[in-house]
This record gives C-alpha cells, sequence and structure tokens, in this order.
C-alpha cells in the first residue's frame, strides 16, 4: 500500500542545474503518443529558467547545435522558439595549426547551415516555455533536490520490487520504474548506481567571454586555431560579437581572467593572428606538400579567410572552469540509465559535447518508445542495453578521436608537428573525407 507521501511515475529524470539534456529527453517522451499514458516527472535542483525576452547582452555560455540536434528540438516545438528569441547560424568551419600554415576548411555545397551558435540560456528558456505547454504530461519539481535512492533488486530476483525510490530534501519520496539520470559529470545518480567512471582532468581550463568584432561581417565562420597550450575558438552570435572559447593552461587562464581589457583583447587578437611558433622548417615542408597536393588534385583546397579582429570584451563575461574526460563504462543499470554529462564529458575543441547528450536522447527514447508500444517493462535491461551498446559504440570513438586530436595539438616537436601539417593539408584537399566528418557532426 502506497501512504500519501509516496509518488509513483513511470519515468523521473534528474537534473542537478538546469541543463538542457533532462528536459528535453522527458519532452520528446511527453509527445509520444506511446506515452500518452505513463506519468512522467522531472526534478529540477534549480530554479525555473526563462528570458523571454532575451537579454541585451550576450550569455558567456554557449553551445553549438548541429542540424540533428536542431532536428530534434523542433520535434516538439522548442526551435520554433529558440529561433524566435537570438541564434547565429554559421555556414563554415576554418581550423588551422599555430605552429604551422595548415589549415583544414568545412563548408557545405549547398550552402545550407553546418549549426548554430545559441546561447545555453535561451535553449533552457525554450525548453521551459514547451515544458508548460505539456504540464498534463510531464510534471516539473523545480527547486526539488534528491539526496537519496534505493534501488530494486534485479528482476530475476523473486521478492523484488519494480521501483525505484527517490528521497527529496523536502522530505518528500517518489517511486519510479526509470530513473533517467542527466545530472552532470559529478553525477550522484551514477555514483548511487554505482557505476564506475573513467576521468583524466586535463591540465587546462577554458576561458569564456563574450566579445565585440572592431568591425561589422557577415560573421558566419567559426574560427578555431590550434595553440601548443590549447586550441582557441571565436564563434559568431551576431554580425558585431562572437563568444570565446580559449582552453589553455590554468595557470595562462588565470592571468587571463585577471587581464585589464586592452592586455586581454591584445591576447586574444595575438593568438588567432601570431606566428611566433611558426619555424622555416616547417614552413617550408608544408608549402612543398601543399604545391605537391594542388598539383595532384588542383580543385581540392578551400580560400583562406582571415579571422576577425576584437575590438572590446563585455564587462563581467569572462569565466574560466577546468577541463577533463570522462566515460561511465555502463549507461545502464537495472531501472537507470544515463545520459549526457553523467555518460560522458569531452573536450570543448570539437563543439560536441551537447550534441553527444541531445544524441542520446534520441537513441533513448526510440528505443524506450518501442518498449511502450510493446507494453514491455520500461526499467528493463532488455531494451536499455540496446541504448548502450548504440551510444557507446557512437560516443566512445569521438570521444577517442577528439583527446587524440588534443594530445596531437599540444606538443612543439617539429617531427609531430611536421606529421599533423601534412595530416592537415591532406585532409583538406579531400572533399570526400571532409563531408564524411561534416555529415557526423551534424547528426
Amino acid at each position: 500500500m502506497v501512504s500519501r507521501s509516496d509518488f509513483r511515475w513511470d519515468v523521473v529524470g534528474v537534473s542537478s542545474l538546469p541543463q538542457s539534456w533532462q528536459s528535453t529527453c522527458l519532452l520528446v517522451l511527453g509527445h509520444d503518443i506511446h506515452f500518452h499514458d505513463k506519468k512522467i516527472a522531472l526534478l529540477e535542483a534549480g530554479p525555473r529558467k526563462e528570458c523571454d525576452p532575451v537579454p541585451d547582452r550576450y550569455s558567456n555560455r554557449v553551445s553549438s547545435i548541429s542540424p540533428g540536434s536542431a532536428t530534434l528540438l523542433s520535434s516538439f516545438g522548442a526551435w520554433d522558439h529558440v529561433c524566435s528569441l537570438r541564434l547565429k547560424p554559421f555556414r563554415r568551419m576554418q581550423v588551422w595549426d599555430a605552429c604551422s600554415e595548415a589549415m583544414i576548411i568545412f563548408e557545405k555545397d549547398d550552402l545550407d547551415d553546418m549549426g548554430y551558435i545559441v546561447e545555453n540560456d535561451v535553449i533552457m528558456s525554450a525548453l521551459t516555455k514547451q515544458l508548460d505547454a505539456v504540464a498534463d504530461r510531464v510534471e516539473v519539481f523545480y527547486g526539488s533536490r534528491a539526496v537519496g535512492y534505493t534501488w530494486p533488486l534485479p528482476s530475476h530476483s523473486s521478492d523484488t520490487s519494480p521501483w525505484v525510490q527517490i528521497e527529496l530534501a523536502d522530505g518528500r519520496r517518489l517511486q519510479t520504474k526509470l530513473l533517467i539520470g542527466a545530472d552532470g559529470h559529478n553525477s550522484v545518480v551514477r555514483k548511487e548506481a554505482e557505476i564506475k567512471n573513467i576521468e583524466h582532468q586535463y591540465d587546462q581550463s577554458a576561458v569564456v567571454a563574450t566579445l565585440h568584432l572592431s568591425e561589422a561581417t557577415d560573421n558566419n565562420v567559426a574560427w578555431q586555431r590550434f595553440l601548443p597550450t590549447g586550441p582557441i575558438a571565436l564563434l559568431p552570435l551576431s554580425d558585431t560579437a562572437s563568444s570565446l572559447v580559449w582552453s589553455t593552461s590554468h595557470e595562462r587562464a588565470s592571468e587571463l581572467l585577471a587581464m585589464d581589457e586592452e592586455s586581454f583583447v591584445d591576447s586574444i587578437n595575438s593568438a588567432f593572428w601570431s606566428n611566433i611558433n611558426h619555424s622555416n622548417f616547417i614552413d617550408t615542408a608544408g608549402a612543398m606538400f601543399r604545391s605537391a597536393l594542388l598539383l595532384l588534385k588542383p580543385s581540392g583546397t578551400a580560400v583562406r579567410q582571415l579571422p576577425p579582429s576584437v575590438a572590446k570584451v563585455d564587462p563581467e563575461s569572462r569565466a574560466m572552469f577546468p577541463l577533463g574526460l570522462g566515460h561511465a563504462t555502463q549507461y545502464v543499470r537495472h531501472r537507470v540509465a544515463l545520459i549526457g554529462d553523467a555518460a560522458h564529458r569531452v573536450h570543448p575543441l570539437a563543439g560536441q559535447g551537447v550534441n553527444l547528450g541531445f544524441g542520446d536522447i534520441a537513441c533513448l527514447a526510440h528505443h524506450l518508445s518501442a518498449a511502450a508500444f510493446n507494453g514491455s517493462d520500461l526499467g528493463s535491461l532488455k531494451h536499455l542495453l540496446k541504448f548502450e551498446t548504440e551510444r557507446q559504440r557512437h560516443n566512445v570513438s569521438l570521444i577517442a578521436a577528439i583527446d587524440v586530436l588534443k594530445r596531437l595539438y599540444s606538443t612543439r616537436l617539429a617531427p609531430l608537428v611536421l606529421l599533423r601539417t601534412w595530416g592537415l593539408q591532406a585532409t583538406n584537399a579531400l572533399p570526400p573525407v571532409k563531408e564524411q566528418i561534416v555529415a557526423f557532426a551534424s547528426k
């Protein structure tokens, strides 16, 4: 018998901060016809997040949203709201090495958008609006913090209860047949479920800020330069503003935060324009290889563009946060599934962190929808393991590739600099290879 203090749900999602993954996941399920008779709840530790109308100043925390993620958000109406608030599409990416002239340019032949730079607050505002619209299907408990979990025994046990019990800080208790953890890279759900997490702390922090350009441009290019101390990226926000994401050593990051505005702006422009890390040997070897590529494939290279010059920085927009790598050895347990940073954490150099989380959601929702259609137990490992297998195959390869890139570009050793120079030039000269990379990143 259930006491009045108990609440029973088919699916409960847990988020430690206002995060887009958990809200998106439950909205997708809330709009699924096979979930029309299911009870869904979201435990949101943070307050209700809304920014309609958007503030004049841009937030310093932004995400690069892929076309695939935009399609997912469109499936329940959130993307239309994002478009009505604020976003900036980009149609080209230029990535180049600070130790050589090597570069690679990604763009679509049909001039479709490659992606969109959106403030995290704007995404959350759009999701909040959609949650309000489905309040009869998805109940949100704002400011609710889970402090304890009691797990049911595995399904093969004869005396098992089908419920995960969740104790809240205010004394309430909830029960659910499936708990979805999207509570960040320090996930309590993951720890309480005794799922191991492989972690590595990079000796780097990311410095973020909102920047104003020296002059107005179309500003539809995402720029990234690999410095020996870490990559620096300039992401378009408008024709006159861009968002900075500069990964560097902890010491250098602290210095950048402490600089006066003029010194900070000078440091950014120097990071994008200076050739102080070049050597005659690498430049000569790279030029010879590039000439050979032009002879073999004269139409395979794209025209280099010069990055915009930065004029000033928004006051109080500078911030820093440490970087690391993490991957849960399992994404699921009996009646538990992990998505987003709770399952994996990546370096921001490829801008794929948020899109990995949205990919988790699309995959999990697909398998849960099939389970609901078949009348199966939503918390059963039978379909949860299908989600885990599919996503780990995708995520592990991408996380490994990003980690290798980070390490490969964190050295000034001439043989490795020459190797990556030739590799970048060869890739840039092969449109089919670049198209595969773009297609993979667009999912």
